[in-house]
Parts: C-alpha cells; structure tokens; sequence
C-alpha cells in the first residue's frame, strides 16, 4: 500500500504531497488542473518510459517519491534487498527522477537502481487501469489472463507445471529436428574429425616442443663455430700450448699474484689485492674445465642428429600450417576430441531425445487438458460473478459469457483461446466485448471483473484513471459503490470528473490550479467537511458556491455514506 505520494516539478504542478493510506482515495479537480499527473508520477515511480515533455516548464528535473507499506519478509523487500537497498520498519521509499534532457534515475530504498526494478516492483504493488487498459480488455491474451487469475491458486499451479514441460518439450524437440537435419553433415563432420585428430595424434606434439626443437637446430646447424670458440677461450685462459709466445690467462694472473706477494711484506694493503688475484685464478681454472667439459659433449654426429630435428620442425610445421598455430594444434587436439565424442553419440542422443519429445509431448497433453478443465470451471464462476455485478452497475439486462475454444497449436499458455462476450440486453446477441461493447461499458465491465476477481487475487493496490467515462447518473453511484467495496480489501485510488463516484470515498485530494498571470501550477489539497461539499458542488454544478449544488453535494455525501455501509 503507498501511504504518500511526493510530486516535485511534474507537468502544471509545481509541489505537492498526496497523503494516500488505506481505503478509496478520489483524486479529483478542474480540467487542465493536472489529475492526471498524478497518475503520471505513480507510472514513474513503476517503471514507465520517462518522457522529458512531462517536466515542468523552466524546471531542471521533474522528481516523484513514493512511499510504501510492504511486508518486511515478502518479495518485494527480498527484491530490494537484491539491489542493495532497505525496508525499514516496514517501509520501502522508490524514487525517480526525469531531467529535462530526458535522463532518468531510479531509487530503490535509498540506493541507485536500475529503472527495470521499478517496473518488477510494480508488478507486485500496483494494477493501474486508465483508457488504455481498458481497450486492451478487447484483446484475447488480456480476456485470458483475467480468466486466470480468478481461477486462483489451483490454475496457477498446473499453469507452471504446464510451462516447465512445454518449454522443456519445445528444448528438446528443437535439439531432435536440428540433429536429425543435420544428421548427414554431422557425419562427414565426424569422419573429417577423426582424420584430422589421428594425425595430430600420430605426431603428438608437446607443450613448447616447438621452441625446443627451434634452439636445438640453432645450436646444431653451428656447431662447429661453436667448438671452435670453446677451443679458441679454452686455450687462452689455460693451456700447456703458448700462442704465438704470449702467456694464456692462469699464467698471466698467477704471476701477478707472485709479483705481489714479494713485495708485501714491506706494505700490507697488497695482501687483499693479491687474494683477490688467487681468487681470480681459480675461476679461470674452473671456467677452463667447464669449456674441455662442453667441448667433450659436442656431439659428434650432429649431422645426423640436425636432420633428425628437422624433419621433425616440418612435421609439426605442417599441422601448425592447417590449424593456425602450434597452441591452436594442442587446444585442437581437446577440443576436437570432446566435439568428436559429441558427434558419435549422435545416435544415443537422438534415441534419448526421441524418448523426452514422446514423454514431454504426453506431459504437456495432460497439463493442457487439466488446464482446459480449469479455465472452463471458473469460466462459468467468473459470468454468473461478473453478470451479478454489472447488474448492479446499472447494466440490469447485461449477461457476461466465457467462452473457451480450443487453439489450432498448443502455446505457451496451454490450447485454449479465451474470449469474453457480452449480451447487453434480453434479445440482442451475445457479440465479443472487442466489438460490442462501448466504452463505458467496458468501462463497467473491466471494474466488475476486478471487483470479482479481488476475492480470488487480491493486489495491494488499485490505481483507476477515468474508470467513470462515458457513465454518468445511477451508474455513476453503483461505480463508487463497487469502489467502495473494492477498497475494503485493497487500496483504490481513482482519479474521477464525477462526483456521484468521488463521494464513496474516504479520503479526497483536490488538484487545484493557480495562477500568478505569468505561470500557471498547480496544488494537492486533502478536502474535508465544507471544502468537500464545495468541490462535490463544483463536480455536479460548475458552480462550487451554489446552495442547490451545496444542498445536492450534501444529499450525495449522505446516500453515499448510507450505501457504503
């Protein structure tokens, strides 16, 4: 339930607070005064396209909060909890904004959220019924979803059942008709799999064999560069041989050691010098064996071993040609080798599948006639309601008819079309409300299936724009009688031009326009007492200070109050 609406920079109204509550709250005023922003600034706040023309001429933004009443363990307080934000003792603020510019903004209990929040929010808060929705009655898909919510809880159930087995049905049938299609390709596909994944397998590549094998052949095509410098530095660091009469290394290091360790003992500062120089020494020795160590394991045959690797680079050079990289090859290698399991259980998938269709199909048979069996129950509950209420809103002759008639095709929703026909009198023929009906009867008619169908689903709240036109008169009294009742199960808000409906209510707010001659806007005032009557004058007369549409404001108020207990 929202217990108050705040309105800022919205259409004509400048500000404004709109205290809801529970109840039959009529929203009512002059025309041009700006009733229907309220119902505007409620779309806002449920998730409807934001539209920049509706902010308040010379405004930057046009801003709108709500605030609810919500069970703290309920969906809509899980929901908000989801996008980060709070219910706190029970109540929940949504908020929204439109910039001039067209930008939106949404807030869900004190957090930024997506504007698709809002409208799964309003899903669970709020049925909002205007002109629009009215003519939408006309269609089928809103004829049945009405049927189905009367029908309750128990249609509900099998409906979901119904669409967990329709959508698996539809999964697999899809899956079966592509693999049976597509069966010989899949063939071919599986055999040129199987080739292209033996030959991978005959070379079995290893991860960085490739680089492996490219250093290897580096190394053996200069081989004998290689052993020749080993030789050379070999030979100049230490060697029995002197090279053209010049020292090697060792030879060259150790004397100037001995140089040095003659003469220090006159200066100690040479001692580190000449360690450093025997340290120096023993490297030279060490990097020496090192080289005859590498020389020693050149390969001897490094011919034959560079052919060997080569032929080897063009095996793996031509898988990396077909496949696009030598990683491509290794992931082609798993990869292929799930895909080509997939294709040879082709014939176990389809056998399965096969099997689910049959199964699924029988499943969704027997769902769809429960659901059948259902919808033609309540069909017959939902007329005899509906004709009884219509009776009472000043259709006295009307009957309502549900009929269901099966589709050519199951759907979604089962195998049943649903339409609603109206008879509005004795002798005239029963013709579908899509064609038959006026406006304002489909104005009555739409408020007696909700009336009817609150008692089986009930919605936290009702938002009515112009429920009343094209009515006026009794009609008009048994419309805010049928308000009245409604309210005492949900909360009804209704935005009316009549007062024979606005006097049902139990909390009115008047929209009233003001004018400094510059800048037209509007206000919210809650009524009450003389006020009330003077705006129930307006509404019946034109005229809010008329004794008669005083007097007869007075009378209304009265046969009201009396007809609603």
């Amino acid at each position: 339930m929202i217990e108050e609406l705040g309105i800022r920079d919205l259409g004509v109204i400048a500000e404004a607070t709109l205290p809801l509550g529970a109840g039959f709250t009529a929203v009512t005023g002059e025309t041009g005064a700006g009733k229907t922003m309220v119902v505007t600034a409620l779309g806002l706040l449920l998730g409807s396209r934001a539209d920049a023309g509706s902010v308040r001429a010379g405004a930057k933004q046009a801003w709108v909060e709500g605030r609810w009443l919500v069970s703290e363990d309920g969906v809509v307080a899980e929901r908000v909890a989801e996008t980060g934000g709070e219910v706190e003792a029970g109540e929940l603020l949504l908020g929204r904004s439109v910039s001039a510019e067209g930008r939106s903004r949404a807030v869900v209990g004190g957090r930024s959220a997506p504007v698709g929040v809002l409208s799964e929010l309003g899903d669970e808060l709020v049925v909002v019924h205007g002109q629009a929705d009215q003519q939408r009655l006309r269609s089928a898909v809103a004829q049945r979803e009405a049927l189905d919510r009367f029908a309750g809880p128990a249609l509900q159930a099998v409906l979901d059942e119904y669409s967990a087995a329709f959508t698996a049905w539809r999964a697999d049938a899809a899956e079966l008709a592509h693999l049976r299609a597509d069966h010989e390709s899949r063939i071919r596909e599986a055999d040129e799999l199987r080739t292209a994944l033996d030959e991978v397998e005959a070379a079995d590549p290893q991860p960085g064999e490739d680089l492996e094998l490219a250093e290897r052949a580096d190394r053996l095509s200069n081989l004998e560069e290689l052993r020749l410098a080993a030789a050379q530095a070999r030979a100049l660091i230490s060697s029995e041989d002197v090279i053209d009469d010049v020292p090697d290394a060792v030879a060259h290091v150790d004397g100037a050691r001995r140089q040095l360790e003659r003469v220090a003992e006159h200066d100690a500062a040479l001692l580190p010098i000449s360690e450093m120089l025997a340290s120096a020494g023993f490297l030279l020795a060490d990097a020496a064996a090192e080289l005859s160590g590498y020389l020693g394991g050149l390969d001897a045959d490094g011919a034959r071993e560079l052919e060997i690797v080569q032929d080897r680079r063009a095996l793996l050079g031509g898988l990396v040609r077909r496949h696009g990289g030598f990683d491509e090859v290794l992931r082609f290698r798993n990869v292929g080798g799930l895909r080509l399991v997939e294709l040879d259980s082709d014939d176990d998938r389809i056998e399965g599948l096969d099997a689910s269709v049959t199964a699924l199909e029988a499943e969704v048979d027997r769902l769809a006639a429960r659901l059948t069996e259902l919808r033609t129950d309540a069909a017959g509950r939902l007329a005899t309601a509906v004709s009884s209420e219509l009776a009472a809103l000043a259709m006295p002759d009307a009957q309502l008819t549900v009929v269901i008639e099966p589709t050519t095709e199951v759907t979604a929703h089962g195998r049943d079309a649903v339409s609603i026909l109206l008879r509005p009198h004795p002798g005239a023929e029963a013709r579908p409300v899509s064609r038959g009906a006026s406006g304002g009867e489909l104005s009555r008619v739409m408020l007696a299936i909700e009336v009817v169908i609150a008692g089986s689903d009930p919605v936290p709240t009702f938002v009515f724009d112009e429920v009343d036109a094209g009515v006026g008169g009794a009609a008009a009294i048994e419309i805010g009688r049928r308000l009245a009742r409604l309210a005492e199960r949900s909360q009804v808000i209704v935005v009316t031009h009549l007062a024979q409906v606005a006097a049902f209510a139990t909390n009115h707010l008047s929209v009233v326009k003001g004018t400094d001659g510059r800048v037209t806007s509007s206000s919210v005032r809650q009524l009450a007492g003389g006020d009330r009557e003077a705006e129930m004058a307006r509404l019946l007369s034109g005229l809010a200070d008329s004794e008669s549409g005083l007097a007869h404001a007075r009378e209304l108020l009265e046969i009201a109050a009396q007809r609603a207990a």
